[in-house]
């Protein structure tokens, strides 16, 4: 039996890059986690250690900043693109590189004062190899809340079923939300935040009988309204929320008081996509 080295990949993960940008008295600020990943002709040091073909990590990191000061930031997949390719090109073993960046908002106060925003984060992944580019956008941890308009009945019964019929429910979740872009240009600022604002109106106009229905709606939204984008992964943590039992102090609850449950959570996943898109070049929904 022949022992053989499967697919692998290296890089500097989490590189934390804050770029201040200064136009005068007035300042903007870009908040990135950026990580490397290269693959290609990589045998030679799993085997022996030889680490000729190995560009250091530390390498890909002080590239991150040294591009940031040099070509500027911008929006992430765009950073991620200019990354990526210079890591294939310059480097004649890395058959691809991808980048993954999480961005940070920033809410501004004042020429140089900024609030953290919220709680969910952008994210782009960028694959680049020789011949072509992959750009993936995303939002992760996007809450959304309906506290009606949702039902959850017909499941499947066992003997271990306990969960009663619900015609009238709160729905919740934080969003994970992945899209891959049928080309490797466009106005990532614009296609980002029309598809976060096709998200949240899929979920605030649909009413839901299950969150696989929404899943759906959320998708089918997105597809519709942005021509750019090829398929969306969608990860939905069924946030619960539980009705409390007032009756121990002669008190009724009519859907209104609730106990948000932390775990377990149910939670539902699925790629909404076109039927006649060409073939992602590499897993994005990782």
């Amino acid at each position: 039996m022949a022992i053989v080295l499967g697919p692998n990949r290296y890089g500097k993960a989490e590189t934390r890059l804050v770029r201040v940008i200064r136009d005068g008295d007035t300042h903007s600020l870009l908040d990135f986690n950026v990580s490397v990943a290269l693959a290609g002709d990589l045998a030679a040091t799993h085997a022996t250690g030889d680490n000729s073909t190995v560009l250091p990590t530390d390498t890909m990191k002080n590239t991150v900043y040294a591009f940031a000061k040099e070509h500027g930031v911008g929006e992430p997949e765009s950073f991620a693109l200019l990354l990526g390719r210079h890591f294939v090109v310059s480097q004649p073993q890395v058959e691809s590189a991808t980048i993954s960046i999480e961005a940070y908002g920033w809410d501004r106060l004042g020429p140089h004062s900024f609030a953290k925003r919220g709680d969910y984060t952008r994210t782009a992944v960028v694959t680049v190899t020789a011949d072509a580019a992959q750009v993936v956008s995303g939002i992760g941890g996007l809450v959304l809340l309906n506290t009606t308009d949702s039902e959850f009945h017909g499941f499947v019964r066992d003997r271990y079923t306990t969960l009663p019929p619900a015609t009238d429910r709160i729905l919740a979740t934080a969003v994970d939300a992945k899209w891959r872009h049928l080309a490797a240009d466009g106005d990532w600022a614009q296609s980002y935040e029309m598809a976060v604002v096709a998200l949240k109106t899929a979920f605030a106009e649909t009413y839901s009988y299950s969150l696989q229905q929404t899943l759906m709606a959320m998708g089918t939204r997105v597809l519709t309204e942005r021509p750019e984008i090829a398929e969306v992964r969608l990860a939905l943590p069924n946030k619960h929320h539980y009705l409390v039992d007032l009756s121990p102090f002669d008190l009724t609850n009519d859907n209104e008081v609730f106990i948000a449950g932390d775990r377990p959570y149910g939670l539902i996943e699925g790629t909404v996509t076109r039927d006649d898109v060409p073939a992602a070049i590499a897993e994005w929904w990782l």
